[in-house]
This record gives structure tokens, C-alpha cells and sequence, in this order.
């Protein structure tokens, strides 16, 4: 492999002259000129913005001024703005419109950007002058912003390996560019066999149970593959999860939730086990080598829960609740089965179908009769419109920016006051070049430099199927995702910070989800669902079914819970082996970790190892018991404005921006909680809400 300094040595001018990375984009905002970006471009810009940020870097450390915060600390944190410029464009197009060209090449650069990175951390020079300022700290007059910024910097050195000895730094840059690869290498995979599997039907009466929408969209698809006359069904999420509830034929149930719960798991070039016992292995040395005793106390030292005990604590409390709650269910829904399969025992891919005949059984509750009113437009602007409410922001959609795809939309944000807050990427559905899952991300964060405002861009990403018919609808639960993801949306745009890394959502990972989590609480409130659920005549969503929704909103919640747990407990697993311990057989690794919790056959983790990307490919490694911490925080948060007797209570909405949603990482997280809150988060708020404790 080339060298990054060997690349940029070779990188003429004229490989630059007419590269758009290297202009200035006069465009909206400074918006991604998409139209002119060619996958070409992108290795020459990385090369680039590297040399630049590499005498960015030379500039401070010969600078001749005894070191302090600003010709230091703060010149580090705004440095490398093109190289962020490339990489923000770069990594949204690995995961939202990607190609083969575009995944060899980040397995290509993914190993070039950590020895980058190694570089900047482990220059002994430079971490002179960072020293000096954190020995001195007490001598300036930092504000409280800056002194986070002073802590963050500091440590990020230190944790990245700049006390270490050189041959230890060796390793160390070695074992981060392993790493890199290993976990580019996972996601490819996973991307290949999701996008791979089809679940082609040819005769009429396997269809059986299906709604008439899901007929369609199988027609549709196999249309787009080519295959008339037939109805094929992904491992999409808007393809399997509703084929597993409706399909009366429990064989092809079996078959699809199989290939679903296998993926990476099959034997040949995509199979994962092999990446994740190396990628345990590999972070296990690099904590060993940090001076830590395994990977999860590396990285729990950062978090608001700062020991595997507690996390480890979090979730087996709440297991205990959850597990005989769904052994509960199992009996319930297995006298139903062998109705229909005399002898049988209920099976995983069993649950959702009869869960979702209970509920039409038991509380008169058909979630199809809902769909009708969760237009994935009018689920948007209501959600839209509650951020509107809660924190004065407005969207107006901008079709002068360019995207990426026909099928988007982009809206600019301004707030109460008319002011331009930051642009909103809108991507709603599923495409061939699409990774699968929601999620939020930036092209650019919100920072202040001198006279410099800059804004943010933000994206955020579902995987909805797009409807032949033109008007897409979507479940209750698949609205409450879109109010997830513009929860973490407007933690990026109502940011007010004046550094790059403490704005936005740059803050602790078991602190993140609380913004996106507490604003799925509106989406099921009555109120709020009279502001958009309304079907194709314009008629809102009838009080009997709202009734009906409240009615069945705590059955089968042990089943959901169960799985994230289950899901986090096997992240940590994987993290808190040291540099001795071997995982080995990763499936007989999974299952004695499953044992442990006593989880039941019926029930797997909600992401398996081999197809587990969140841990072992998304940044969420030791993080995954977030959602579950973050349940615990957005119900203790929620019910703050509930205690008000109303959900849009200005004053405790004010509290939660300004405390919250507008700091960044400014203060620490859990002092952040207590300005808002008042006291310390609970976890009997999260129980009540599922009716596991009264």
C-alpha cells in the first residue's frame, strides 16, 4: 500500500485544476454541488486536504509564541477544514448512494485517514505545546467552553497514544489502520448479502395474508429486478419486517427470517466471523497498549456510565423485567399457534405474526387500518411542526440545492427571528446504492471562527419503500423512527458553539440518543396526531382508533425491549475480553453470552454478530447500551414536560434547547441533565412507559 505522503507527493496540479473539492462552492449556503462530485475526485481532494492540514499542523507547532489556548488549542480545532470538507461528502456517499468504486476506495483511504490521524496524535512536538497549555490552564481565563475544549483535546492526545513510546506508537498506528480495514470490510459485507437476498414468489396463494400494499410493493419490485409476474421481498426493512407479520405461509416466514438473522454468516468472501474475531482481538491490544484492561474500560472512561459495572448493571436490571415478561408472551402467543400447527413450538420468525393476530383478537387493534393516515410526507411536516412548536425553528423547502438523488428533498431552517439556522437533506427511501437503517449525519458542522458564522448541513436517511402508487405510507412505529432521526437533526442545527469539536452532537455516546429518543414521545400523543394523521380525503385519524392505539401500546413491548438489551449485553461481551482472551467461534461465543442472560430461542439479540454494524463497523463498539441509557433519560426527560400538564410548555421546551439541545459538548453531560432537569435520571420512568411496573 501507498503511502499517504508517497499519494500527495504524486498528486499533481493538474489532477487539482478542476477538482470541485477545491473551489469554493458558490451555492446555496455552500451546499455539496453533487452534479459536479465524480467518485475520481475524491482521492486526489483526500491527498489534498491532508498536505494542507499537515502544514496547518508544521504552522502551530513552529509558531514562536509560548503556547496557550488560541495559537494551540483552538488553531487544532480549525484546522484540516478541507480535509472535512472531502471526508463529510465522502462517508454520507459510502452510506447513502454508494457503488463498488466507492467501497474499494474506502477500504483504500479508511487506513490512509487513521495513519493521518496517528500522525497528528502522536507528534511528540505538537503534544509539547498541547501539554504546556492543559499544565498551564489555570493561568488563562477560559471560559467554559474553552476549558472543555482544553479537556477534550488533551485527552484525546493522551488516548490516542502520545505518552506512549515509540515502539508502542508503532503498534498502535499499525493496529488503527488493521482496524480501519477490518471495519470497512464488515460493512461491504453486510451491504452485499442484504442487498443480495431475494425471496422471489411465483404462485398467488403464497401471498396469502398479505395486504394489499405489500402485494404491490412485491410486484413492483420484481418488476424493478426483472422479474414480472412475480412478487419478490427483500431483507429491506420496509420488505421483511411486514412480510413477517402478515404471511400466513410460516414456511416462507422461516425462510426469510432465516436469511435475515444469517447475514455474513454463510461461509465464502462475505462472511463476517473472521473480521469480528480480529476486530475483538485488535481493540483489545489497543487498550492493552493505552494501559487499560480491556476496550470497554478504554472507552467507558469518556461516557456518562464510566465502568462495564454499571452499564452491565443497567441492563440486567431491566432484563429482569423484561425476560419473564416475554416468557409470559410466549405462552400467549403459542396457544394460538398450534391452533394453526398442531404440536409446534413458537419460533422467532412465529412472533410477529401472532402478536399481530392477539392484537386484533384481544383489543380489537388491526395497525392496518392506521397506515392509511401515516403519509410519509404529512408524518414529515408534523414532525416539522412540533419542532416548530417546541423550539421556533421553520423548514421551507429549497429545490434550487442540489442532491444526490431524484427522490430527496432539501429544507433550509431558519428560527424565530427568520435567521438561516442550517440546511436539512431529506432521503426517505430504500435504493440498490443505500445501506440499510436510518440514521442522521453531517456534511459540515455549526462553528464560530473570528467573523466567520458557519451553519450546518445536516442528512438524515430511511430506508422507506417508495410506493407505486405515489402516496407512501407508514406504520405508527415507522413514523416515531422519522421523529428519532430529526431528534438528533436538531441537536445538529440548534447548536450555538463556537468550536468545531464541541458542537453539535459531538458529545458523550450514552448522552447522544436522548435528544432523538425523547422527540419520538409526540409522535403517539393524541394531540399531535391530530395535527398530520390524515388520510388520503384529508380526514383525521378517528378518536376510536387513537383509543385503540393507546389501548395496545403496552402489549408486546418484552419482545422489543429484549432484543436491545440482549443486543447491548453482546456488545459488551465482545469488549470486555483482554488482550489475552480469544473470542473464538464467534457463534458458540454469541450463544454462551445469550445463556448468561437467559435468553429465550424465541427471542435472538435485535443485531446478531455477524450483521451486528452499529459495534463492529459504525462507531458504536461499547456504545450500544446507549439506546437502552438513553431510554432512561428521554423518559425521566419527557415526563418534565408532562409534570407541566403540557407537552409543549414553552418554559421547560426553552430549558431543554438551551441546556441541551444548543450546548454541544460545552459541559459535561450529566451536569447538562441536572441544569435541565433539576436532579439525576431515573429508571422507573422507562418501566412505567411499558407497563412492567406500575
Amino acid at each position: 500500500m501507498l503511502s499517504a505522503a508517497f499519494l500527495v507527493v504524486g498528486c499533481g496540479k493538474s489532477d487539482l485544476a478542476d477538482n470541485p473539492f477545491l473551489k469554493e462552492w458558490d451555492t446555496p449556503f455552500g451546499t455539496i454541488p453533487f452534479d459536479e462530485i465524480k467518485v475520481e475526485h475524491y482521492m486526489p481532494a483526500f491527498e489534498e486536504g491532508m498536505r494542507v492540514h499537515n502544514k496547518e499542523i508544521d504552522a502551530i507547532i513552529k509558531n514562536k509564541e509560548v503556547a496557550n489556548f488560541e495559537n494551540t488549542i483552538a488553531a487544532i480545532d480549525f484546522s484540516g477544514e478541507l480535509l472535512a470538507k472531502v471526508g463529510g461528502v465522502f462517508f454520507n456517499m459510502t452510506a447513502a448512494n454508494t457503488n463498488e468504486e466507492i467501497q474499494a476506495l474506502e477500504e483504500k483511504i479508511g487506513p490512509i485517514l487513521a495513519k493521518h490521524g496517528d500522525e497528528i496524535t502522536m507528534n511528540g512536538k505538537l503534544f509539547e505545546r498541547v501539554k504546556l497549555v492543559w499544565d498551564n490552564k489555570d493561568k488563562e481565563n477560559l471560559n467554559q467552553e474553552q476549558q472543555m475544549l482544553l479537556e477534550k483535546t488533551y485527552k484525546r492526545f493522551v488516548r490516542s497514544g502520545a505518552l506512549l513510546d515509540k515502539t508502542k506508537q508503532d503498534k498502535l498506528k499499525q493496529v488503527n489502520g488493521e482496524l480501519t480495514t477490518l471495519e470497512s470490510k464488515f460493512i461491504s459485507n453486510l451491504l452485499k448479502e442484504t442487498k443480495s437476498y431475494e425471496l422471489v414468489i411465483d404462485k398467488e396463494e403464497d401471498l396469502k395474508g398479505l395486504p394489499d400494499w405489500l402485494v404491490e410493493q412485491g410486484k413492483a419490485t420484481a418488476k424493478d429486478k426483472n422479474k414480472e409476474g412475480k412478487w419478490v421481498y427483500t431483507l429491506d426493512s420496509p420488505s421483511v419486517f411486514p412480510f413477517l407479520e402478515f404471511a400466513d405461509s410460516r414456511e416462507l416466514r422461516e425462510k426469510i427470517f432465516n436469511a435475515k438473522n444469517n447475514r455474513c454468516n454463510n461461509g465464502g468472501d462475505t462472511d463476517n466471523k473472521a473480521n469480528i474475531e480480529k476486530i475483538s482481538q485488535l481493540r483489545a491490544e489497543k487498550a492493552e497498549l493505552l494501559g487499560y484492561n480491556t476496550f470497554a474500560d478504554y472507552v467507558l472512561e469518556e461516557r456518562m456510565l464510566k465502568t462495564p459495572k454499571e452499564v452491565y448493571s443497567l441492563l440486567e436490571g431491566l432484563l429482569a423485567y423484561s425476560i419473564p415478561a416475554a416468557k409470559k408472551d410466549v405462552v400467549e402467543l403459542e396457544k394460538l399457534l398450534v391452533k394453526d400447527h398442531k404440536g409446534a413450538t413458537l419460533e422467532a420468525w412465529d412472533w410477529s405474526y401472532y402478536a399481530n393476530k392477539i392484537k386484533k383478537a384481544k383489543y380489537d387493534f388491526d395497525a392496518e387500518l392506521t397506515r392509511p393516515y401515516f403519509e410519509i410526507n404529512n408524518v414529515r411536516q408534523g414532525c416539522f411542526d412540533v419542532i416548530t412548536k417546541l423550539y421556533g425553528l421553520t423548514f421551507t423547502e429549497r429545490k434550487d440545492i442540489k442532491t444526490y438523488a431524484d427522490d430527496m428533498q432539501v429544507f433550509e431552517c431558519k428560527n424565530e427571528k427568520d435567521e438561516h439556522v442550517g440546511i436539512l437533506y431529506w432521503d426517505p427511501f430504500t435504493r440498490a446504492s443505500k445501506q440499510g437503517g436510518a440514521w442522521c449525519n453531517g456534511y459540515r458542522e455549526q462553528y464560530k471562527q473570528g467573523d466567520k458564522a458557519v451553519t450546518p448541513i445536516i442528512t438524515v436517511c430511511f430506508n422507506y419503500a417508495k410506493s407505486p402508487s405515489g402516496r407512501t405510507t407508514v406504520t405508527a412505529e415507522e413514523a416515531s423512527t422519522i421523529f428519532h432521526e430529526m431528534g438528533h437533526a436538531i441537536h445538529g442545527l440548534l447548536s450555538n458553539c463556537t468550536y468545531i469539536s464541541t458542537s453539535g452532537t459531538t458529545v458523550p455516546r450514552d448522552f447522544v440518543e436522548l435528544p432523538s429518543q425523547i422527540l419520538e414521545h409526540w409522535c403517539s400523543k393524541p394531540e399531535v396526531l391530530k395535527m398530520f394523521a390524515k388520510n388520503e380525503k384529508g380526514e383525521t385519524i378517528p378518536q376510536e382508533l387513537l383509543t385503540k392505539m393507546a389501548s395496545v401500546s403496552q402489549f408486546d413491548v418484552a419482545y422489543g425491549m429484549t432484543e436491545r438489551y440482549a443486543a447491548a449485553y453482546l456488545d459488551m461481551e465482545y469488549h470486555i475480553l483482554t488482550a489475552k482472551e480469544k473470542t473464538g467461534d464467534i457463534t458458540a461465543f454469541e450463544k454462551k453470552a445469550m445463556d448468561k442472560i437467559g435468553l429465550i430461542n424465541q427471542i435472538p439479540p435485535r443485531y446478531r454478530s455477524t450483521y451486528f454494524s452499529h459495534v463492529f463497523g459504525g462507531g458504536y463498539a461499547v456504545g450500544y447500551y446507549a439506546y437502552v441509557w438513553s431510554e432512561v433519560l428521554d423518559a425521566d426527560a419527557f415526563d418534565a414536560f408532562l409534570e407541566t400538564g403540557d407537552i409543549f410548555d414553552k418554559a421547560t421546551a426553552d430549558r431543554f434547547k438551551n441546556e441541551i439541545l444548543s450546548k454541544g459538548s460545552t459541559n459535561y453531560a450529566d451536569q447538562m441533565y441536572k441544569n435541565f432537569r433539576g436532579k439525576d435520571p431515573s429508571i422507573d420512568a422507562v418501566l412505567k412507559n411499558s407497563g412492567m411496573k406500575k
